[in-house]
């Protein structure tokens, strides 16, 4: 009888220890979902503002067709390009972070895993 006591107490801390693991990484994913959302919503902003410069540099080259100076757009074009660039490499670090195997609990995975090995070494 004292095996099945000592038995159900081992299992009980077993399952309490992983839930804490468990909860533990759960929390470190979201915060790693937090910071990739909040890089995508950056990257997203800065996308958005350098694509309002290129559609001011498009108004300037527009208006410059007739006009033989081309620097009055080009240069807002250079800056928007430069700008939508770092914007993608924010979007792409962002989605980066939110990928599925980032987001899965590897140590409760292997852990549990490792619980099952030795109980069934244990069983036999």
């Amino acid at each position: 009888m004292g095996l099945f006591a000592d038995l159900w107490r081992e299992t009980q801390t077993l399952v309490h220890q992983e839930a804490q693991l468990a909860k533990a990484e759960l929390s470190q994913k979201v915060s790693q979902v937090a910071s990739g959302a909040g890089e995508i919503a950056a990257g997203g902003a800065v996308l958005f503002a350098g694509f309002i410069v290129l559609l001011f540099a498009a108004v300037g080259a527009l208006e410059l067709m007739l006009d033989t100076e081309h620097s009055v757009w080009l240069s807002p074009l250079i800056v928007g390009l430069v700008v939508m660039i770092i914007g993608y490499v924010l979007l792409s670090r962002g989605r980066k972070q939110i990928t599925a195997e980032k987001l899965t609990p590897e140590r409760t995975m292997q852990s549990l895993q490792r619980d099952v090995r030795l109980a069934k070494e244990h069983a036999t």
